[in-house]
């Protein structure tokens, strides 16, 4: 899906690639159209490989030219040309600012300006309210004061945007209620330490939220990297939530005050979260799992299973070892 966000270089070639990374160019002056992850990318992209856990989907990735380091070089499709890099995330880095250089400014949006109440149908709103160019917003929608909606948003029909929140980089489904202090859609905590200072990572992705969805008051939900952050239809969140770049929660979650959610982690339907529970990054929480509160989540957890502690354990021998410390 082409980003309605960020603007894109479309004159990236190979060889610019490259000479942004201090590599010797070659004779296949080829033109990349984006940077992708390996399950997303076409014949026309370039994308990269850091770990083997990710094997599969090398093996079946579209994309023709790969970053990948040297110990990975042998392991790769035939049909895939390499480009051998020291640290593969640096140069995602530095690639992706190459085709959207506009991604690490996550300044204020110079064309937000006072609502027109004319260019919307039956929208409800308080006092001194942005709204950035070529927003979308749905009948039926009412919007609290002090509120900024930046350009290229899109909010579907029936939704509550309460007071102080600030929306950008994102779509927004129906009958969607969102509380007052939210931020949604600015970038994440995406850095790298290098050797002379941290390396900032470009975000390009979006926060796509489902229908039927409360995002509660403080809530601050980062837009992804190269893919989107997803919360779906009916999920429920509390207050003072946080949701990194990338994560992916499923339909008709409850997520209760102050749980923190680490990078890329995915998790299922019908989930269920104590409060200040927390989430590592790159984990998979399968259906129907119950998290007590206050747990550390540090693995993989199947579907319906409960549990609790930290590191979080299966509940029953979480309270068999609870007893026997008594």
């Amino acid at each position: 899906m082409k980003s309605i966000f960020f603007k894109k270089n479309t004159h990236v070639r190979i060889n610019d690639i490259l000479k942004s990374l201090k590599l010797k160019k070659n004779n296949i002056n080829y033109r990349v159209d984006d940077i992708k992850e390996l399950d997303k990318a076409t014949n026309k992209d370039i994308t990269f490989f850091h770990s083997k856990k990710y094997l599969n989907s090398v093996k079946n990735t579209k994309a023709k030219f790969i970053l990948t380091h040297k110990k990975f070089k042998n392991i790769l499709p035939k049909r895939i040309l390499p480009i051998e890099v020291n640290d593969v995330f640096i140069s995602v880095a530095k690639i992706t600012s190459i085709f959207y250089p506009d991604s690490l400014d996550d300044n204020f949006d110079e064309n937000v300006e006072k609502i027109n109440k004319s260019k919307f149908i039956k929208l409800k709103t308080g006092q001194n309210i942005l709204i950035g160019k070529n927003v979308k917003i749905g009948k039926n929608c009412s919007i609290g004061h002090n509120t900024i909606i930046e350009q290229n948003v899109i909010i579907g029909n029936n939704c509550k945007i309460g007071s102080n929140v600030l929306i950008k980089n994102s779509m927004v489904g129906n009958n969607t209620n969102i509380l007052d202090g939210a931020i949604i859609g600015k970038k994440g905590f995406g850095f790298f330490p290098g050797k002379k200072k941290n390396i900032r990572y470009p975000h390009i992705g979006s926060v796509i939220i489902g229908n039927e969805v409360e995002i509660g008051s403080n809530n601050t939900i980062d837009r992804g990297s190269l893919s989107n952050t997803i919360i779906g239809d009916g999920t429920f969140i509390d207050n003072q939530v946080h949701i990194a770049h990338n994560v992916k929660i499923g339909k008709n979650c409850i997520i209760t005050a102050q749980v923190g959610f680490a990078g890329s982690s995915s998790i299922g339907n019908k989930v269920l979260i104590g409060g200040q529970a927390g989430i590592s990054g790159h984990l998979k929480i399968g259906d129907n799992v119950q998290i007590g509160g206050g747990s550390g989540v540090i693995k993989n957890i199947p579907s319906n299973t409960k549990v609790m502690g930290y590191p979080a354990k299966n509940i029953r021998k979480f309270l068999i070892e609870s007893k026997s410390n008594d």
